[in-house]
């Protein structure tokens, strides 16, 4: 019995450092993650601005775009996949990477070629060990993004959709922060753009008039690529709020479930304990008996 106490005690002693290690996890998400979300919210403002912009442009103008051509044909669709680059974060990755298989399946059913991109070590990692070819990997700040790589992103998938006529569409899958407790994976078409023409769709107002200087057709050819850097990054933001939120939640739970362990090893080590001290006052007790019988 007494190599079960040394067992649990190992046990214990082991379980308490796996919970620090929770326990600062879970310290850090929270710090970062009100810096994440609010980077994410605040982003919402100027998308909108810009889609009300384009809408205008688009109304006015009557430019022949690949990036506006509905219609476009090809056997390719382009899928950007944003995962996470470190674990730890609960079903975060997992989830994503289950919706993104689904659509590779609708989509060689449907007789298409998906094309993939990347961002993320999980998912690189994933595909990567499957054996399939990635068109474009980005790795190092999932929980972090920074503009100059959204754009780096968004230019990459621009200049891909603009000299492969075989890629019909692009799509990116993503995780948009909703609440703390809320985090939903959505599938979004980048390319070919849809826009609201005539009005703003959200709050039923209508579009204001613009000016265009040189001309409108300049101006939405501007217009379509900065829209694009705009989407990605805003993608970008609320999965690294969604990423952050996530391992909060299981840093949290982890921590909970060692605490549990730790009280279910002492209390299996305080009873190993009592039947060792039982086991020795038994053998004193014997032996006493021995001594007097004899």
């Amino acid at each position: 019995m007494a190599g079960s106490q040394r067992v649990y005690r190992q046990r214990i002693k082991s379980t308490e450092t796996l919970k620090k290690v929770f326990r600062a996890m879970e310290l850090i998400a929270a710090s970062r993650i009100g810096k994440a979300r609010a980077r994410a919210l605040e982003g919402t403002p100027y998308a909108r601005a810009l889609t009300q912009a384009l809408s205008a442009l688009v109304s006015h103008a009557r430019l022949d775009h690949p990036m506006l051509d509905t219609h476009r044909e090809g056997s390719n669709v382009a899928l950007v996949v944003i995962t996470s680059d470190r674990g730890m974060a609960g079903a975060y990755s997992a989830s994503v990477l289950r919706e993104t298989e689904s659509q590779i399946e609708k989509l060689e059913a449907a007789g298409k070629e998906p094309v993939l991109y990347v961002l993320g070590r999980r998912g690189a990692s994933f595909f990567r060990f499957r054996g399939r070819e990635l068109a474009g990997a980005w790795e190092g700040h999932s929980d972090a993004p920074r503009a100059d790589e959204a754009t780096e992103i968004a230019d990459a998938l621009y200049e891909a959709y603009h000299s492969d006529p075989e890629i019909a569409e692009v799509h990116i899958i993503y995780t948009r922060y909703i609440s703390m407790v809320k985090q939903v994976v959505e599938v979004r078409r980048l390319m070919p753009i849809e826009v609201v023409e005539g009005e703003d769709e959200e709050n039923g107002e209508a579009l204001p008039l613009y000016e265009f200087e040189p001309s409108v057709d300049e101006a939405l050819a501007t217009l379509l690529p900065l829209y694009l850097r705009s989407r990605v990054f805003n993608h970008l933001l609320h999965a690294a709020a969604s990423e952050l939120a996530s391992r909060q939640q299981a840093m949290h739970t982890a921590t909970q479930n060692a605490e549990d362990l730790i009280r279910d090893y002492t209390r299996l080590a305080n009873a190993a304990r009592q039947a060792d001290i039982t086991q020795e006052i038994s053998e004193i007790v014997s032996g006493a008996d021995a001594l007097a019988s004899s």
